[in-house]
């Protein structure tokens, strides 16, 4: 009988997850939908206090750029806020383990006997991980801090993101009035279908069900812009 060895283990082979840890998909995905909402809503209130016209075109380029802006600046200074955290507590386990590298070892070891491990197999184990400082504290950081110190959010990509997708969202509902549309029917439908559609690809990037995400996304966007529109609509009666 012949005995067929198992291929030798390759990291390669097993890395087929998606990043979730890259700071991208986040901003990228509030962004645009942020920007498709808030714009879809800012132009329909627009149209319905003043009409459809070059109002409409000023407002939306204007909501487009300025919403953009905020949100590439929010998200930069959040995730920047929250890298430069993560730095100073990964420097703090860099000290501790300086100081006394015993007692994180001795750390180490008592959570992994929590997690299940015979207290001489925990022992073994943080002792073989403890011996390398560098290899010590990114499992350090890891466990107690839940985070790769390797692989931390970049507060630029976060940024670009944020901009990028909130600007492809916003112009949904002003790529019409940029045409020459004279009425909201247009935009509306590519809003409608880009509501949907943007719902529909998150879910299916989060395993949940296309048409749950889409007639959600969907439902959020129609009750913002009806509300935009008829307070627009009664600002533009009580003015006029």
């Amino acid at each position: 009988m012949t005995v067929e060895l198992a291929a030798p283990y390759s990291p390669e082979r097993h890395r087929h997850h998606r990043d979730v840890t890259g700071g991208w998909l986040r901003p990228a995905v509030f962004g645009a939908m942020d920007g498709l909402v808030s714009n879809f809503a800012l132009i329909a209130g627009v149209v319905g206090a003043t009409g459809a016209g070059r109002g409409a075109v000023l407002a939306g380029f204007a909501g487009l750029v300025a919403g953009a802006c905020s949100m590439a600046a929010g998200e930069y200074t959040s995730v920047k806020s929250q890298t430069e955290l993560m730095r100073a507590e990964i420097a703090v386990e860099r000290c501790e383990l300086a100081r006394d590298p015993e007692g994180e070892q001795a750390e180490l070891a008592a959570l992994y006997r929590a997690r299940g491990l015979e207290p001489d197999l925990a022992a073994k184990v943080a002792a073989g991980l403890s011996v390398n400082p560098e290899q010590a504290l990114r499992v350090h950081v890891r466990e107690e801090l839940g985070v790769d110190p390797d692989d931390l959010p970049s507060p630029y990509l976060a940024a670009a993101s944020s901009f990028g997708a909130f600007a492809v969202g916003a112009l949904v509902p002003l790529a019409p009035f940029l045409f020459g549309a004279s009425g909201m029917v247009v935009a509306v439908v590519l809003s409608l279908l880009g509501l949907f559609g943007f719902g529909a690809v998150v879910a299916r990037m989060t395993a949940r069900p296309w048409w749950l995400g889409g007639l959600r996304q969907l439902a959020l966007g129609v009750v913002a812009a009806s509300v935009t529109f008829g307070l627009g609509h009664l600002l533009g009666v009580t003015v006029s």
